[in-house]
Protein backbone atom coordinates (compact mmCIF):
# COMPACT_ATOMS: atom_id res chain seq x y z
CA UNK A 1 0.00 0.00 0.00
CA UNK A 2 2.70 2.33 0.56
CA UNK A 3 4.43 1.81 -2.64
CA UNK A 4 0.79 2.63 -4.15
CA UNK A 5 -0.03 5.58 -2.62
CA UNK A 6 3.79 7.08 -3.48
CA UNK A 7 3.14 6.19 -7.07
CA UNK A 8 -0.42 8.21 -6.89
CA UNK A 9 1.51 10.72 -5.24
CA UNK A 10 4.32 10.66 -8.13
CA UNK A 11 1.47 11.09 -11.02
CA UNK A 12 -0.30 13.86 -9.24
CA UNK A 13 2.63 15.80 -9.62
CA UNK A 14 3.64 14.64 -12.74
CA UNK A 15 6.62 12.79 -12.43
CA UNK A 16 6.05 9.27 -13.39
CA UNK A 17 8.00 10.22 -16.93
CA UNK A 18 11.41 9.96 -15.68
CA UNK A 19 10.93 6.02 -14.07
CA UNK A 20 14.43 5.21 -14.45
CA UNK A 21 15.60 7.14 -11.56
CA UNK A 22 12.79 4.70 -9.90
CA UNK A 23 13.48 1.60 -8.11
CA UNK A 24 11.46 -1.30 -10.21
CA UNK A 25 9.14 -2.32 -7.27
CA UNK A 26 8.02 1.60 -7.43
CA UNK A 27 7.03 0.80 -11.46
CA UNK A 28 5.03 -1.80 -10.76
CA UNK A 29 2.28 0.57 -9.14
CA UNK A 30 2.37 3.50 -11.78
CA UNK A 31 -0.75 2.89 -14.14
CA UNK A 32 -0.86 2.32 -17.18
CA UNK A 33 -1.97 5.78 -18.65
CA UNK A 34 1.38 6.85 -17.45
CA UNK A 35 3.68 4.79 -19.86
CA UNK A 36 3.92 6.35 -22.73
CA UNK A 37 3.96 4.23 -26.48
CA UNK A 38 7.72 5.74 -27.37
CA UNK A 39 9.41 4.69 -24.22
CA UNK A 40 7.05 1.51 -22.80
CA UNK A 41 9.60 -1.03 -23.87
CA UNK A 42 12.24 0.58 -21.20
CA UNK A 43 9.59 1.08 -18.73
CA UNK A 44 8.49 -2.87 -19.12
CA UNK A 45 11.81 -4.15 -18.97
CA UNK A 46 12.76 -2.33 -16.03
CA UNK A 47 9.32 -2.83 -13.75
CA UNK A 48 9.52 -6.46 -14.86
CA UNK A 49 12.90 -6.63 -12.72
CA UNK A 50 10.76 -5.89 -9.61
CA UNK A 51 9.02 -8.01 -6.87
CA UNK A 52 6.24 -9.41 -8.57
CA UNK A 53 5.02 -10.86 -5.81
CA UNK A 54 4.03 -7.20 -4.59
CA UNK A 55 1.03 -7.79 -6.80
CA UNK A 56 -1.13 -11.15 -5.96
CA UNK A 57 -1.35 -13.32 -8.47
CA UNK A 58 -4.63 -12.64 -10.88
CA UNK A 59 -5.05 -9.43 -9.29
CA UNK A 60 -6.16 -6.80 -11.67
CA UNK A 61 -3.09 -4.57 -11.01
CA UNK A 62 -0.88 -7.71 -12.37
CA UNK A 63 -3.27 -8.72 -14.95
CA UNK A 64 -3.03 -5.23 -16.23
CA UNK A 65 0.65 -4.97 -15.82
CA UNK A 66 1.18 -7.99 -17.83
CA UNK A 67 -1.49 -6.45 -20.76
CA UNK A 68 0.19 -3.74 -20.76
CA UNK A 69 4.19 -5.00 -21.81
CA UNK A 70 2.00 -7.67 -24.06
CA UNK A 71 0.83 -4.68 -25.97
CA UNK A 72 4.12 -2.62 -25.68
CA UNK A 73 6.02 -5.52 -27.13
CA UNK A 74 3.74 -6.49 -29.97
CA UNK A 75 3.09 -9.87 -28.52
CA UNK A 76 0.86 -12.12 -30.65
CA UNK A 77 0.47 -15.94 -29.74
CA UNK A 78 2.55 -18.13 -27.30
CA UNK A 79 5.51 -18.27 -29.27
CA UNK A 80 7.98 -14.94 -27.81
CA UNK A 81 11.09 -13.58 -29.43
CA UNK A 82 14.19 -13.22 -27.49
CA UNK A 83 14.36 -9.96 -27.99
CA UNK A 84 10.34 -9.81 -26.39
CA UNK A 85 11.68 -12.20 -23.49
CA UNK A 86 14.77 -9.74 -22.98
CA UNK A 87 11.78 -6.89 -21.86
CA UNK A 88 9.05 -9.24 -20.59
CA UNK A 89 11.26 -10.72 -17.37
CA UNK A 90 9.63 -11.98 -14.76
CA UNK A 91 6.34 -11.15 -16.36
CA UNK A 92 7.22 -14.71 -18.80
CA UNK A 93 6.17 -16.02 -15.21
CA UNK A 94 1.98 -15.17 -15.86
CA UNK A 95 2.01 -16.45 -19.37
CA UNK A 96 0.07 -19.91 -20.27
CA UNK A 97 2.14 -23.16 -20.24
CA UNK A 98 2.11 -23.40 -23.87
CA UNK A 99 4.53 -20.27 -23.73
CA UNK A 100 7.26 -22.81 -22.81
CA UNK A 101 7.12 -25.03 -25.81
CA UNK A 102 6.56 -22.80 -28.02
CA UNK A 103 9.43 -19.96 -27.38
CA UNK A 104 11.94 -22.84 -27.10
CA UNK A 105 15.25 -22.49 -25.25
CA UNK A 106 15.30 -18.84 -25.10
CA UNK A 107 12.51 -18.87 -22.31
CA UNK A 108 14.86 -20.72 -19.49
CA UNK A 109 16.30 -17.73 -18.40
CA UNK A 110 13.03 -16.09 -17.97
CA UNK A 111 11.68 -18.62 -15.97
CA UNK A 112 14.85 -18.53 -13.67
CA UNK A 113 13.28 -15.37 -12.20
CA UNK A 114 9.88 -16.66 -11.50
CA UNK A 115 9.28 -17.36 -7.94
CA UNK A 116 7.50 -20.44 -8.18
CA UNK A 117 6.39 -22.52 -11.28
CA UNK A 118 2.86 -23.87 -11.74
CA UNK A 119 2.81 -28.22 -11.92
CA UNK A 120 2.03 -27.21 -16.30
CA UNK A 121 4.93 -25.08 -16.17
CA UNK A 122 7.46 -27.55 -14.23
CA UNK A 123 5.75 -30.13 -16.54
CA UNK A 124 6.89 -28.22 -19.75
CA UNK A 125 9.81 -27.47 -18.50
CA UNK A 126 11.08 -31.03 -17.73
CA UNK A 127 10.08 -31.43 -21.00
CA UNK A 128 12.03 -28.90 -23.18
CA UNK A 129 15.12 -29.73 -20.76
CA UNK A 130 14.83 -33.55 -21.68
CA UNK A 131 14.89 -32.76 -25.82
CA UNK A 132 18.23 -31.90 -24.89
CA UNK A 133 18.31 -29.09 -27.10
CA UNK A 134 18.61 -26.54 -25.01
CA UNK A 135 22.25 -24.86 -23.72
CA UNK A 136 22.78 -27.66 -20.94
CA UNK A 137 22.48 -29.97 -23.24
CA UNK A 138 21.60 -33.81 -22.86
CA UNK A 139 20.62 -34.58 -18.82
CA UNK A 140 22.92 -37.77 -19.11
CA UNK A 141 25.82 -35.52 -19.54
CA UNK A 142 25.61 -33.37 -16.27
CA UNK A 143 27.88 -32.46 -13.74
CA UNK A 144 27.86 -30.47 -10.86
CA UNK A 145 28.70 -27.06 -13.15
CA UNK A 146 25.76 -27.70 -15.30
CA UNK A 147 23.45 -28.41 -12.19
CA UNK A 148 24.41 -25.24 -10.66
CA UNK A 149 23.92 -23.38 -13.21
CA UNK A 150 20.53 -24.38 -13.84
CA UNK A 151 19.78 -22.36 -10.77
CA UNK A 152 16.45 -22.39 -9.43
CA UNK A 153 15.51 -24.55 -12.08
CA UNK A 154 16.66 -27.17 -10.09
CA UNK A 155 13.99 -27.28 -8.13
CA UNK A 156 11.38 -28.21 -10.98
CA UNK A 157 13.35 -30.80 -11.89
CA UNK A 158 11.42 -34.19 -11.46
CA UNK A 159 12.52 -37.68 -10.84
CA UNK A 160 12.46 -38.57 -14.78
CA UNK A 161 15.00 -35.81 -15.35
CA UNK A 162 17.02 -36.24 -12.36
CA UNK A 163 17.01 -40.06 -13.14
CA UNK A 164 19.04 -39.25 -16.27
CA UNK A 165 21.75 -37.12 -14.58
CA UNK A 166 24.64 -39.03 -13.31
CA UNK A 167 25.00 -40.21 -10.05
CA UNK A 168 28.17 -38.83 -9.43
CA UNK A 169 27.17 -35.64 -10.32
CA UNK A 170 23.95 -35.57 -8.59
CA UNK A 171 26.08 -36.44 -5.15
CA UNK A 172 28.98 -33.88 -5.60
CA UNK A 173 25.69 -31.39 -6.20
CA UNK A 174 24.36 -32.47 -2.69
CA UNK A 175 27.67 -31.95 -0.66
CA UNK A 176 27.85 -28.82 -2.60
CA UNK A 177 24.36 -27.80 -0.24
CA UNK A 178 25.45 -29.08 2.66
CA UNK A 179 28.61 -27.16 2.92
CA UNK A 180 26.86 -23.91 1.93
CA UNK A 181 23.65 -24.37 4.00
CA UNK A 182 25.16 -23.05 7.26
CA UNK A 183 25.70 -19.45 5.53
CA UNK A 184 22.24 -19.07 3.93
CA UNK A 185 19.19 -17.36 4.93
CA UNK A 186 15.95 -18.86 5.72
CA UNK A 187 14.38 -18.65 2.55
CA UNK A 188 17.41 -19.98 0.73
CA UNK A 189 17.92 -23.08 3.83
CA UNK A 190 14.24 -24.10 2.74
CA UNK A 191 14.80 -24.35 -0.86
CA UNK A 192 18.29 -26.58 -0.05
CA UNK A 193 16.45 -28.61 1.86
CA UNK A 194 13.71 -29.23 -0.82
CA UNK A 195 16.89 -29.93 -2.99
CA UNK A 196 18.21 -32.49 -0.79
CA UNK A 197 14.83 -34.09 -0.40
CA UNK A 198 14.59 -34.16 -4.12
CA UNK A 199 17.91 -35.60 -4.69
CA UNK A 200 17.91 -37.97 -2.03
CA UNK A 201 14.51 -40.04 -3.48
CA UNK A 202 16.72 -39.56 -6.45
CA UNK A 203 19.44 -42.25 -5.03
CA UNK A 204 16.87 -44.40 -3.04
CA UNK A 205 15.28 -44.79 -6.66
CA UNK A 206 18.49 -45.55 -7.77
CA UNK A 207 19.37 -47.80 -5.69
CA UNK A 208 16.61 -49.52 -4.05
CA UNK A 209 18.39 -52.42 -2.13
CA UNK A 210 21.45 -50.60 -0.57
CA UNK A 211 21.45 -50.52 2.93
CA UNK A 212 24.35 -49.00 5.32
CA UNK A 213 25.59 -50.84 8.38
CA UNK A 214 23.55 -49.93 11.57
CA UNK A 215 24.51 -52.05 14.23
CA UNK A 216 26.88 -50.18 16.06
CA UNK A 217 27.65 -46.44 16.70
CA UNK A 218 31.03 -44.88 15.16
CA UNK A 219 33.89 -44.78 17.23
CA UNK A 220 34.18 -40.81 16.74
CA UNK A 221 32.41 -38.66 19.21
CA UNK A 222 29.33 -37.58 17.50
CA UNK A 223 29.29 -33.53 16.81
CA UNK A 224 26.77 -31.16 15.47
CA UNK A 225 28.54 -31.85 12.20
CA UNK A 226 29.00 -35.30 11.90
CA UNK A 227 25.10 -36.04 12.59
CA UNK A 228 24.65 -36.21 8.64
CA UNK A 229 27.25 -38.89 8.21
CA UNK A 230 24.72 -41.73 10.69
CA UNK A 231 22.35 -43.45 9.16
CA UNK A 232 18.86 -42.89 11.18
CA UNK A 233 19.07 -45.66 12.79
CA UNK A 234 22.80 -45.20 13.97
CA UNK A 235 21.48 -41.41 15.10
CA UNK A 236 18.22 -43.03 17.29
CA UNK A 237 20.70 -45.42 18.73
CA UNK A 238 24.05 -43.21 19.42
CA UNK A 239 22.48 -39.69 19.93
CA UNK A 240 21.42 -38.97 23.30
CA UNK A 241 19.06 -36.61 24.54
CA UNK A 242 21.35 -34.56 27.00
CA UNK A 243 23.89 -33.92 24.07
CA UNK A 244 21.32 -32.84 21.73
CA UNK A 245 19.72 -30.39 24.47
CA UNK A 246 23.01 -28.70 25.19
CA UNK A 247 23.77 -28.42 21.39
CA UNK A 248 20.39 -27.61 20.19
CA UNK A 249 21.11 -24.93 18.28
CA UNK A 250 24.16 -26.45 16.22
CA UNK A 251 22.17 -29.89 15.34
CA UNK A 252 19.28 -27.14 14.26
CA UNK A 253 21.80 -25.38 11.74
CA UNK A 254 22.73 -28.62 9.73
CA UNK A 255 20.15 -29.18 6.70
CA UNK A 256 18.59 -32.04 8.76
CA UNK A 257 16.04 -34.58 6.72
CA UNK A 258 12.75 -35.16 7.08
CA UNK A 259 13.48 -38.29 9.10
CA UNK A 260 16.14 -37.44 11.36
CA UNK A 261 13.88 -34.05 12.67
CA UNK A 262 11.40 -36.84 13.87
CA UNK A 263 14.06 -38.84 15.69
CA UNK A 264 15.57 -35.64 17.03
CA UNK A 265 11.71 -34.58 18.46
CA UNK A 266 11.48 -37.97 20.37
CA UNK A 267 15.04 -37.27 22.12
CA UNK A 268 13.24 -33.60 23.29
CA UNK A 269 10.06 -35.36 24.29
CA UNK A 270 12.01 -38.15 26.41
CA UNK A 271 14.10 -35.73 28.06
CA UNK A 272 11.17 -33.73 28.93
CA UNK A 273 8.52 -36.67 29.80
CA UNK A 274 6.25 -33.58 32.03
CA UNK A 275 5.93 -31.24 29.41
CA UNK A 276 9.15 -28.65 27.61
CA UNK A 277 10.10 -25.98 29.71
CA UNK A 278 9.16 -22.22 28.31
CA UNK A 279 13.10 -21.52 27.60
CA UNK A 280 13.59 -24.83 25.91
CA UNK A 281 10.35 -24.41 23.81
CA UNK A 282 12.14 -21.16 22.09
CA UNK A 283 15.01 -23.11 21.22
CA UNK A 284 12.83 -25.71 19.30
CA UNK A 285 13.06 -24.12 15.65
CA UNK A 286 11.96 -26.26 12.99
CA UNK A 287 11.31 -29.21 15.34
CA UNK A 288 8.11 -27.33 17.09
CA UNK A 289 6.66 -27.48 13.60
CA UNK A 290 6.52 -31.46 14.55
CA UNK A 291 3.90 -31.17 17.44
CA UNK A 292 0.32 -31.66 16.74
CA UNK A 293 -2.12 -29.13 17.84
CA UNK A 294 -3.04 -31.39 21.17
CA UNK A 295 0.36 -31.29 22.17
CA UNK A 296 0.87 -27.58 21.48
CA UNK A 297 -2.53 -26.88 23.37
CA UNK A 298 -0.16 -27.97 26.57
CA UNK A 299 2.58 -26.01 26.14
CA UNK A 300 3.23 -22.75 28.63
CA UNK A 301 3.72 -19.83 26.42
CA UNK A 302 3.00 -17.15 28.62
CA UNK A 303 5.76 -14.98 27.02
CA UNK A 304 5.65 -12.60 23.93
CA UNK A 305 9.44 -13.43 23.27
CA UNK A 306 8.51 -17.07 23.34
CA UNK A 307 5.66 -16.68 21.06
CA UNK A 308 7.86 -14.47 18.39
CA UNK A 309 10.35 -17.10 19.01
CA UNK A 310 7.88 -19.91 17.75
CA UNK A 311 6.85 -18.12 14.90
CA UNK A 312 9.66 -16.98 13.63
CA UNK A 313 10.15 -17.56 9.64
CA UNK A 314 13.50 -19.51 10.25
CA UNK A 315 11.73 -22.67 11.77
CA UNK A 316 10.18 -23.14 8.79
CA UNK A 317 6.39 -22.88 7.80
CA UNK A 318 3.67 -23.66 10.16
CA UNK A 319 0.44 -25.26 9.52
CA UNK A 320 -2.67 -23.15 10.02
CA UNK A 321 -4.47 -24.98 12.13
CA UNK A 322 -0.96 -25.20 14.53
CA UNK A 323 -0.48 -21.47 14.84
CA UNK A 324 -4.18 -21.20 15.48
CA UNK A 325 -3.67 -23.40 18.77
CA UNK A 326 -0.47 -22.04 19.23
CA UNK A 327 -2.44 -18.81 19.89
CA UNK A 328 -5.27 -19.90 21.63
CA UNK A 329 -2.88 -21.08 23.97
CA UNK A 330 -0.59 -18.03 24.52
CA UNK A 331 -4.33 -16.03 24.80
CA UNK A 332 -5.41 -18.41 27.46
CA UNK A 333 -2.76 -18.02 29.40
CA UNK A 334 -3.02 -14.03 29.50
CA UNK A 335 -0.80 -13.14 26.75
CA UNK A 336 -1.70 -10.19 24.24
CA UNK A 337 -0.90 -9.56 20.78
CA UNK A 338 1.10 -6.74 19.56
CA UNK A 339 2.44 -5.14 16.54
CA UNK A 340 5.37 -7.26 15.87
CA UNK A 341 2.96 -10.63 16.45
CA UNK A 342 0.33 -9.62 14.40
CA UNK A 343 3.69 -8.93 11.77
CA UNK A 344 4.60 -12.58 12.66
CA UNK A 345 1.54 -14.23 12.23
CA UNK A 346 0.37 -12.39 8.92
CA UNK A 347 -3.34 -11.79 8.18
CA UNK A 348 -4.21 -14.89 6.48
CA UNK A 349 -3.65 -16.67 9.76
CA UNK A 350 -4.96 -13.74 11.64
CA UNK A 351 -8.02 -14.80 9.74
CA UNK A 352 -8.36 -18.57 11.72
CA UNK A 353 -8.83 -16.55 14.92
CA UNK A 354 -12.48 -16.95 16.68
CA UNK A 355 -14.40 -13.58 16.43
CA UNK A 356 -13.73 -13.54 20.71
CA UNK A 357 -9.70 -13.86 19.97
CA UNK A 358 -9.86 -10.89 17.48
CA UNK A 359 -11.94 -9.12 19.64
CA UNK A 360 -8.86 -9.29 22.24
CA UNK A 361 -5.99 -7.20 19.87
CA UNK A 362 -5.62 -3.63 20.96
CA UNK A 363 -6.42 -0.96 18.84
CA UNK A 364 -2.79 0.33 19.25
CA UNK A 365 -1.52 -3.55 17.90
CA UNK A 366 -3.01 -2.88 14.37
CA UNK A 367 -1.67 0.56 14.00
CA UNK A 368 1.65 -0.94 14.87
CA UNK A 369 1.76 -4.05 12.52
CA UNK A 370 2.40 -2.45 9.25
CA UNK A 371 0.10 -3.65 6.13
CA UNK A 372 -1.73 -7.00 7.17
CA UNK A 373 -3.75 -8.87 4.21
CA UNK A 374 -6.79 -9.44 5.76
CA UNK A 375 -8.66 -10.55 2.51
CA UNK A 376 -9.58 -14.07 3.21
CA UNK A 377 -11.23 -13.06 6.75
CA UNK A 378 -15.34 -13.45 7.13
CA UNK A 379 -17.24 -10.41 6.85
CA UNK A 380 -17.37 -9.97 10.46
CA UNK A 381 -14.03 -10.20 11.29
CA UNK A 382 -13.22 -7.82 7.99
CA UNK A 383 -15.70 -5.24 10.54
CA UNK A 384 -14.23 -6.11 13.58
CA UNK A 385 -10.34 -5.54 12.49
CA UNK A 386 -11.51 -1.92 10.36
CA UNK A 387 -13.35 -0.66 13.95
CA UNK A 388 -9.55 -1.16 15.41
CA UNK A 389 -8.06 0.53 12.62
CA UNK A 390 -10.30 3.41 12.36
CA UNK A 391 -9.32 3.60 16.32
CA UNK A 392 -5.75 3.23 15.95
CA UNK A 393 -5.36 6.00 12.80
CA UNK A 394 -8.17 7.65 13.96
CA UNK A 395 -5.55 10.52 14.59
CA UNK A 396 -4.63 10.70 10.97
CA UNK A 397 -8.23 11.51 9.39
CA UNK A 398 -8.02 14.88 9.35
CA UNK A 399 -5.43 14.24 6.57
CA UNK A 400 -7.50 11.84 4.29
CA UNK A 401 -4.53 10.95 2.09
CA UNK A 402 -2.05 9.62 5.05
CA UNK A 403 -5.34 8.52 6.48
CA UNK A 404 -6.55 6.45 3.33
CA UNK A 405 -3.08 4.80 3.00
CA UNK A 406 -3.14 3.04 6.28
CA UNK A 407 -6.58 2.40 6.54
CA UNK A 408 -6.70 1.09 3.20
CA UNK A 409 -5.79 -2.88 3.90
CA UNK A 410 -9.24 -2.79 6.22
CA UNK A 411 -11.75 -1.28 4.12
CA UNK A 412 -13.38 -4.00 3.36
CA UNK A 413 -14.75 -4.03 6.88
CA UNK A 414 -15.78 -0.44 6.55
CA UNK A 415 -19.53 0.62 6.37
CA UNK A 416 -21.01 2.97 4.14
CA UNK A 417 -21.58 5.50 5.90
CA UNK A 418 -17.57 5.88 6.72
CA UNK A 419 -17.10 5.07 2.98
CA UNK A 420 -19.08 8.38 1.84
CA UNK A 421 -17.08 10.36 4.70
CA UNK A 422 -13.69 9.43 2.96
CA UNK A 423 -15.63 9.84 -0.10
CA UNK A 424 -16.19 13.95 0.33
CA UNK A 425 -13.40 14.68 2.38
CA UNK A 426 -12.64 17.16 -0.82
CA UNK A 427 -9.37 15.33 -1.13
CA UNK A 428 -8.54 13.45 -4.10
CA UNK A 429 -8.29 9.64 -2.60
CA UNK A 430 -7.68 7.83 -5.62
CA UNK A 431 -8.92 4.18 -4.52
CA UNK A 432 -7.32 1.42 -6.48
CA UNK A 433 -9.56 -1.54 -8.09
CA UNK A 434 -8.57 -4.02 -6.11
CA UNK A 435 -9.18 -2.51 -2.80
CA UNK A 436 -12.93 -1.10 -4.39
CA UNK A 437 -13.85 -4.77 -5.39
CA UNK A 438 -12.92 -5.80 -2.06
CA UNK A 439 -15.79 -3.41 -0.25
CA UNK A 440 -18.44 -4.88 1.67
CA UNK A 441 -20.77 -5.44 -1.37
CA UNK A 442 -23.80 -5.19 0.64
CA UNK A 443 -22.12 -1.48 1.65
CA UNK A 444 -21.55 -0.91 -1.99
CA UNK A 445 -24.93 -0.81 -2.47
CA UNK A 446 -25.62 2.26 -0.41
CA UNK A 447 -23.32 4.36 -2.61
CA UNK A 448 -24.34 6.78 -4.95
CA UNK A 449 -22.65 7.22 -8.40
CA UNK A 450 -20.48 10.25 -7.20
CA UNK A 451 -19.55 8.68 -3.81
CA UNK A 452 -18.03 6.12 -6.76
CA UNK A 453 -16.55 8.80 -8.44
CA UNK A 454 -15.41 10.89 -5.83
CA UNK A 455 -13.45 7.20 -3.98
CA UNK A 456 -11.85 6.16 -7.35
CA UNK A 457 -10.63 9.78 -8.46
CA UNK A 458 -8.30 9.27 -11.21
CA UNK A 459 -8.64 5.37 -11.42
CA UNK A 460 -12.23 5.72 -12.53
CA UNK A 461 -11.80 4.15 -16.06
CA UNK A 462 -10.37 0.84 -14.57
CA UNK A 463 -13.75 0.86 -13.07
CA UNK A 464 -15.01 0.15 -17.07
CA UNK A 465 -12.98 -2.69 -17.46
CA UNK A 466 -14.19 -4.11 -14.21
CA UNK A 467 -17.72 -4.07 -15.45
CA UNK A 468 -18.54 -7.42 -15.59
CA UNK A 469 -17.33 -8.30 -11.69
CA UNK A 470 -20.58 -9.11 -10.21
CA UNK A 471 -20.12 -6.05 -7.52
CA UNK A 472 -19.97 -3.80 -10.24
CA UNK A 473 -22.62 -4.86 -12.07
CA UNK A 474 -25.00 -5.76 -9.15
CA UNK A 475 -24.38 -1.91 -7.98
CA UNK A 476 -24.76 -0.51 -11.04
CA UNK A 477 -27.97 -1.90 -11.64
CA UNK A 478 -29.65 0.06 -8.54
CA UNK A 479 -27.73 3.31 -10.36
CA UNK A 480 -29.62 5.69 -12.42
CA UNK A 481 -28.17 5.08 -16.34
CA UNK A 482 -28.94 8.98 -16.84
CA UNK A 483 -26.07 9.04 -13.78
CA UNK A 484 -23.63 7.23 -14.73
CA UNK A 485 -23.52 8.35 -17.79
CA UNK A 486 -23.33 11.80 -17.11
CA UNK A 487 -21.36 11.43 -13.67
CA UNK A 488 -19.14 8.80 -14.67
CA UNK A 489 -19.23 8.97 -18.19
CA UNK A 490 -17.08 6.17 -18.77
CA UNK A 491 -19.74 3.84 -20.48
CA UNK A 492 -21.10 1.62 -18.32
CA UNK A 493 -24.48 0.29 -19.22
CA UNK A 494 -27.46 -1.69 -17.13
CA UNK A 495 -28.39 1.22 -15.03
CA UNK A 496 -31.86 2.26 -14.19
CA UNK A 497 -34.23 4.02 -17.18
CA UNK A 498 -36.34 6.44 -16.45
CA UNK A 499 -39.69 5.57 -17.20
CA UNK A 500 -40.95 5.86 -20.89
CA UNK A 501 -44.26 7.31 -21.86
CA UNK A 502 -44.87 9.60 -18.41
CA UNK A 503 -45.57 13.05 -19.52
CA UNK A 504 -44.12 15.65 -18.20
CA UNK A 505 -45.65 18.23 -16.05
CA UNK A 506 -47.78 20.93 -18.04
CA UNK A 507 -46.46 24.34 -18.58
CA UNK A 508 -48.53 27.58 -19.56
CA UNK A 509 -47.39 28.45 -23.26
CA UNK A 510 -48.34 31.59 -22.96
CA UNK A 511 -49.15 34.31 -19.84
CA UNK A 512 -52.70 34.24 -21.29
CA UNK A 513 -54.00 30.47 -20.14
CA UNK A 514 -56.95 28.66 -19.31
CA UNK A 515 -56.33 27.79 -15.85
CA UNK A 516 -58.17 24.09 -14.34
CA UNK A 517 -61.33 24.59 -13.03
CA UNK A 518 -61.12 21.85 -10.05
CA UNK A 519 -57.77 23.14 -8.18
CA UNK A 520 -57.10 26.39 -8.98
CA UNK A 521 -58.81 29.09 -6.92
CA UNK A 522 -59.41 32.91 -8.01
CA UNK A 523 -56.19 34.15 -8.97
CA UNK A 524 -55.66 37.51 -6.79
CA UNK A 525 -54.21 39.41 -10.22
CA UNK A 526 -56.46 40.98 -12.85
CA UNK A 527 -56.85 38.91 -15.86
CA UNK A 528 -55.89 40.43 -19.12
CA UNK A 529 -58.82 41.09 -21.62
CA UNK A 530 -57.20 38.06 -23.57
CA UNK A 531 -57.72 35.37 -20.42
CA UNK A 532 -60.50 33.49 -18.98
CA UNK A 533 -60.94 33.90 -15.15
CA UNK A 534 -62.20 30.55 -13.36
CA UNK A 535 -65.93 29.68 -14.25
CA UNK A 536 -65.90 28.79 -10.39
CA UNK A 537 -65.32 31.68 -8.57
CA UNK A 538 -67.00 33.97 -11.71
CA UNK A 539 -70.45 35.35 -10.22
CA UNK A 540 -71.20 37.06 -13.53
CA UNK A 541 -72.83 35.42 -16.92
CA UNK A 542 -73.45 31.92 -17.16
CA UNK A 543 -71.93 31.25 -20.41
CA UNK A 544 -68.64 32.38 -21.57
CA UNK A 545 -68.34 33.35 -25.39
CA UNK A 546 -66.37 31.44 -27.89
CA UNK A 547 -62.74 31.89 -27.68
CA UNK A 548 -60.29 31.84 -30.62
CA UNK A 549 -57.24 30.16 -30.58
CA UNK A 550 -54.78 32.86 -30.78
CA UNK A 551 -51.82 33.36 -28.95
CA UNK A 552 -54.16 34.08 -25.45
CA UNK A 553 -56.02 30.59 -26.14
CA UNK A 554 -56.81 27.95 -24.05
CA UNK A 555 -53.55 25.64 -23.59
CA UNK A 556 -54.56 21.53 -23.73
CA UNK A 557 -52.22 18.50 -23.33
CA UNK A 558 -54.82 17.11 -25.86
CA UNK A 559 -56.38 18.11 -29.39
CA UNK A 560 -58.12 21.30 -28.54
CA UNK A 561 -61.65 22.19 -30.72
CA UNK A 562 -61.96 25.42 -32.23
CA UNK A 563 -64.19 27.50 -31.28
CA UNK A 564 -64.32 26.05 -27.41
CA UNK A 565 -67.75 26.15 -25.55
CA UNK A 566 -67.87 25.86 -22.29
CA UNK A 567 -70.16 24.42 -20.05
CA UNK A 568 -73.08 26.71 -18.09
CA UNK A 569 -72.59 27.50 -14.91
CA UNK A 570 -75.06 27.83 -12.28
CA UNK A 571 -74.84 31.10 -10.07
CA UNK A 572 -76.64 31.76 -7.22
CA UNK A 573 -80.32 34.41 -8.22
CA UNK A 574 -79.66 37.48 -7.96
CA UNK A 575 -82.87 39.97 -7.01
CA UNK A 576 -84.45 41.70 -10.30
CA UNK A 577 -83.55 45.02 -9.68
CA UNK A 578 -86.92 47.63 -10.66
CA UNK A 579 -86.95 49.46 -13.94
Amino acid sequence: AQLSCLARLLAAKNLTADFGSFPPDLLLFFRPSEVHAGTCREFYARASRGNLDLLPRGSSRRTRLLRGALTCLGVQGSRLEPQQLGSLGALVCDLETATIPASGPAILDNLKLCPALTGAQQDALNALLLTGDTAYGDPSSWDLRTLQNLGPLVLALNQTTLSLVAEAAREDFRRSIVAAYSSQGHSQREKSLILLRVFAAASAASHPRLKRSTDRCPSEPITADSILVLTAEQLDLCLSSDFLIENLEAVLEQPIPSQFSKILKKKVDQLFPLGIPEKQLKRLGMLSRLYTEQEISQWSVTSSDTLSALLSPSGGRWEDSQVQQLLSRYLALGGSLTGPLLQEIGGERLCNLQEEQIQQIPAEAIGTAGQLNISSCSQTKKEQLYRKAREAFGSLASTPGPYYCRIQPYLGGAPAEDLKDLANTGVAINMDLDTFLALNPKELQKLSVTDVKNLLGENLPELKEAENEPLVVSWVKTQSQRELDCVLGIGLQGGLQEPTGTASPARPTTPASVTSMATVTTSPHPTTSASVTPVASSPMATTLPTVPTTSASVTSMGSVPTPITLPTVPTTPRPSASV
